[in-house]
């Protein structure tokens, strides 16, 4: 995948990574730790600078984002009250479990879509939930344009600094990335042991 990538991004520069970003927000599997880094080497060699690597690597996340926040935003409250009427009893789920989430999420949703903009495969999902949440369309778009412009400018300086040695750089976020999946591994089998003890209870 990763010289697929690449070969996009040397022949089409500021459009594929545009297109390739926005691809790896609506499909987390893309890694844009290769996209961006890379894209910050490519500007030590080719006629891409470093704020225009930037500046498409940015528009193409808000347009992935914006994408997945529709989805979410589709499903509305009638389509899940009939989900959880059809199948709560099932998943131990009331309509009042979904309300509690949603205020939550409306308390404190910003925050939660610009830090999760930092963790790999959470940073493009959390934009579902923001959708189904309702949550304020402006707000949603400002925090979600702060965290990947972060997240951006840190990865593609980092990438131009490194130069030929940002596959380095890869690997070390390969670990990072690993680390989270593991936490969130455990952080799944917790809450379904606790779930599995409820419903014993």
């Amino acid at each position: 995948m990763e010289v697929w990538i690449l070969d996009i991004m040397e022949k089409f520069g500021y459009l594929g990574v545009l297109i390739l970003i926005a691809i790896e927000n609506i499909f987390p599997p893309i890694p844009s730790e290769v996209i961006l880094t890379f894209g910050g080497f490519m500007t030590t060699y080719t006629g891409l600078s470093v704020a225009g690597v930037i500046w498409y690597a940015t528009l193409g996340s808000v347009i992935g984002a914006i994408i997945l926040y529709g989805i979410g935003y589709l499903l509305n409250a009638d389509r899940l009250e009939i989900i959880v009427h059809r199948f709560g009893p099932f998943l131990r789920l009331k309509m009042t479990d979904i309300h509690r989430a949603e205020a939550w999420f409306n308390r404190s949703g910003k925050w939660t879509v610009f830090f999760c903009r930092f963790i790999p495969l959470i940073r493009s999902l959390i934009s579902i939930p923001a959708g189904m949440a309702r949550m304020n369309f402006i707000v949603f778009f400002v925090f979600t344009l702060l965290g990947t412009l972060l997240w951006n400018v840190i990865l593609v300086n980092i990438g131009a600094a490194v130069g030929e040695s940002w596959e380095d750089i890869v690997k070390m976020m390969d670990v990072y990335s690993n680390i989270v999946y593991i936490g969130l591994a455990i952080l799944l089998i917790v809450l379904i042991g606790l779930w599995i003890k409820k419903r014993q209870k």
